[in-house]
């Protein structure tokens, strides 16, 4: 696949279900799951909030009447709200695809109620977790795909997080923080991929990342709110300079929906990934480290409780 990639390369997806996390309206999710149910899948909307997700329905209602849609409330930093959502996941019987697209960024320093620090419990624990739970319905699909969503905020990451989740030494930095969320989400895409091929289970893993989007993430995070005051502010600067929701959604379906090999990463083609149409893309040298793949998959299990595949 190149640049020329567009949506109507998606192909029909009736008889598929697909599980999209953090779909909340104007999201990348939103433009995912919409895409998806337009092309005949059955969606299933995961998120925090109930009405956040009613809402997601009636946005994607008013353009797809016809819409397959389901609503799976999940808090992803909170490790027992994942297991509750598994648990009621597995009415919707084998599932072809997991978005893991949920996420918070810029936070400040915050730990959850299992002792994890906030960025990398939501990005990176609390899917670690959700697609192992899955696993079983992504394998009775006979061909699933994993994707994570990641960002070029990677690059940005000191190092992997590959220290004690539960204690933290110096000065907290939330972006280099936020940075190591993301890195997290490519090393457990990698090694997800070479663990699943390895174990000979019908399940691929892809990355991708939405460039410079406009979505309310950066405002939320820093905030707590998309608007009212100086929350508002930073929510109308970062639109004003980046593609929109919509087009960065696109990376996520193409590695959702392409004809790809698995371990394949997909970002934007315009200058430095900012936007544009979705290709394949590289990550850094670190993300590609297979000690810090292994280190990392090694501290998920023992954080989260489970083992997989």
């Amino acid at each position: 696949m190149s640049s020329s990639w567009r949506l109507t390369d998606i192909p029909d997806q009736t008889g598929r279900t697909i599980v999209v996390t953090g779909t909340t309206v104007g999201g990348l999710g939103h433009f995912t799951a919409l895409e998806l149910a337009r092309r005949g899948a059955r969606v299933v909307l995961a998120g925090r909030t109930a009405s956040k997700i009613a809402a997601t329905e009636s946005a994607i209602r008013a353009e797809v009447p016809a819409a397959s849609l389901e609503q799976l409330s999940v808090d992803l930093s909170d490790l027992g709200s994942v297991r509750s959502a598994a648990a009621a996941a597995s009415s919707y019987g084998p599932i072809d695809v997991l978005v893991n697209n949920a996420g918070v960024m810029g936070t400040s320093r915050t730990r959850t109620g299992d002792g994890l620090e906030l960025q990398l419990a939501t990005n990176h624990f609390g899917p670690f977790l959700l697609t192992g739970l899955l696993l079983p319905q992504l394998v009775a699909s006979g061909d699933a795909r994993v994707v994570v969503v990641s960002s070029q905020f990677h690059r940005y990451a000191k190092e992997a997080p590959l220290g004690d989740p539960r204690q933290q030494t110096g000065r907290y930095d939330t972006w280099r923080t936020y940075g190591s969320s993301k890195l997290a989400n490519l090393l457990f895409t990698y090694e997800l991929d070479r663990r699943t091929r390895e174990a000979g289970l019908p399940v691929e893993a892809m990355a991708a990342h939405p460039g410079f989007a406009g979505t309310h993430l950066a405002a939320n995070g820093q905030y707590g709110r998309s608007s009212g005051g100086i929350a508002s502010i930073l929510d109308a600067t970062v639109k004003a300079v980046s593609q929109s929701a919509a087009a960065g959604a696109w990376p996520t379906l193409m590695a959702a929906t392409g004809d790809l090999p698995g371990g394949t990463y997909c970002g934007p083609s315009g200058p430095a990934q900012m936007a544009g149409a979705p290709q394949v893309v590289t990550s850094n040298r670190a993300s590609r480290d297979p000690a810090s793949m292994r280190r990392l998959w090694e501290i998920s299990e023992e954080t989260t409780g489970i083992r997989f595949p």
